[in-house]
């Protein structure tokens, strides 16, 4: 599977070209966004409804989550998740993403392997940065 570094993800988002105020980036892409890590594998995005519906009338197929929201893949490296956000969303690199809390939150609620390791590196970087995870 092929990485994708900063400038990279920043192209893919300009691509899309969703409104900033209907998406925000999670996971790994905001980590790469935040400077935290070097690259990722694919871009993980929150969005409101109104984009999923958007995207569901634009012909996306959508997964239903068990809790019922979708979840959409564009261009097989771009996952989107219909309301998944944990804190809130802020700025970073001149595109909405998910607060460095609340991707400690989301890390720690998936806790998978690589989730700890992320979360340490989170921790590291806010830790040597002027950053303030609230």
């Amino acid at each position: 599977m092929v990485k994708m570094k900063k400038h990279e993800i920043i192209q893919k988002l300009q691509t899309l070209g969703f409104p900033p105020a209907e998406y925000w980036v999670v996971t790994g892409s905001a980590m790469v966004l935040y400077g935290i890590k070097e690259e990722t594998h694919d871009i993980d995005l929150g969005c409101s409804k109104k984009l999923a519906d958007r995207l569901e009338t634009d012909g996306y197929l959508s997964a239903r989550m068990t809790d019922g929201r979708r979840k959409f893949v564009i261009d097989g490296d771009v996952e989107i998740f219909e309301g998944w956000l944990f804190d809130r969303v802020v700025t970073a690199a001149g595109f909405p993403v998910i607060s460095l809390q609340g991707l400690l939150l989301m890390k720690e609620a998936l806790g998978r392997e690589k989730d700890r390791d992320d979360i340490r590196a989170i921790k590291a970087f806010l830790q040597a940065s002027y950053y303030s995870p609230l």
